[in-house]
């Protein structure tokens, strides 16, 4: 299947009887992660970040169930097979965000009304948290692990604002051997360019149910829309599992929009 993430900037796949598969076997990893007592709750105990809570091969099986389907498939056609990290599980409950004491007012300002948007492998470094690319990701893939409503906190990202972050970027590392790109500090273009989006790309929100997968461009603007009244989901939380293969060479980040 070819996929063009280089227009929208995502894809979003049907639930299938492979995907399905999978999800039955990440399930009882998802159930484990949030009854961890370990568990890394944020937004007032509303969203579990859940970081490589999957315990996944580097193929993405699940206790010797494949990750397969036409998403997954899609994203070897495009990148060749990478090998995986742990997924992360995300989860959102009711009420998400609610303030936090970890996230000052602003922080909690911007999750509220946009989503906490952001470009994934962009961390933020030191105490002034300046933002410089320390996980150059090949894609993002997520798969629905269980039917919510709609409003549960879904999945946002702009359309089409890949093009817009890419422009920045090469403008903003034009001077600097890829080798050294993560020294660079991209707070200043990451702003502006989000700055850009807002005013001009489409937001679209985008719930996965059961089974369902988007991939999505690693420059895409994404976030999380905060929960709706009344929206109802199961009862450990609407939840997705996230894949963000890292690619062998900086370089190569640049070289796609």
């Amino acid at each position: 299947m070819v996929v063009d993430l280089a227009r929208a900037g995502w894809v979003r796949f049907p639930a299938e009887a492979a995907t399905l598969a999978w999800v039955r076997a990440a399930l009882p990893h998802l159930r484990a992660a949030v009854d961890d007592p370990a568990a890394d709750w944020r937004s007032g105990g509303t969203w579990l970040v859940g970081l490589e809570a999957l315990p996944n091969a580097a193929d993405g099986s699940v206790d010797g169930v494949p990750l397969a389907g036409a998403a997954a498939q899609a994203a070897a056609a495009a990148f060749g097979l990478l090998p995986l990290h742990r997924a992360q599980i995300s989860v959102t409950r009711p009420g998400y965000p609610l303030p936090s004491p970890d996230e000052g007012e602003a922080a909690y300002g911007f999750r509220l009304r946009r989503d906490a948007a952001h470009v994934d492998g962009l961390l933020a470094v030191g105490p002034e948290r300046r933002r410089m690319l320390k996980e150059p990701h090949a894609y993002i893939l997520g798969i629905g692990l269980n039917d919510s409503d709609p409003g549960a906190s879904p999945l946002a990202l702009w359309e089409g604002s890949q093009r817009i972050v890419a422009r920045a970027f090469r403008a903003a590392l034009a001077d600097t051997p890829p080798a050294r790109w993560g020294e660079v500090d991209l707070t200043g273009s990451y702003q502006a360019a989000r700055r850009e989006i807002f005013a001009t790309c489409p937001r679209r929100v985008v719930p996965l149910r059961v089974g369902e997968a988007v991939l999505m461009h690693r420059m895409l603007l994404h976030g999380i829309s905060p929960w709706e009244r009344d929206a109802r989901a199961p009862i450990e939380g609407r939840a997705t599992a996230y894949f963000r293969p890292q690619l062998i060479s900086q370089k190569a980040w640049l070289a796609w929009d």
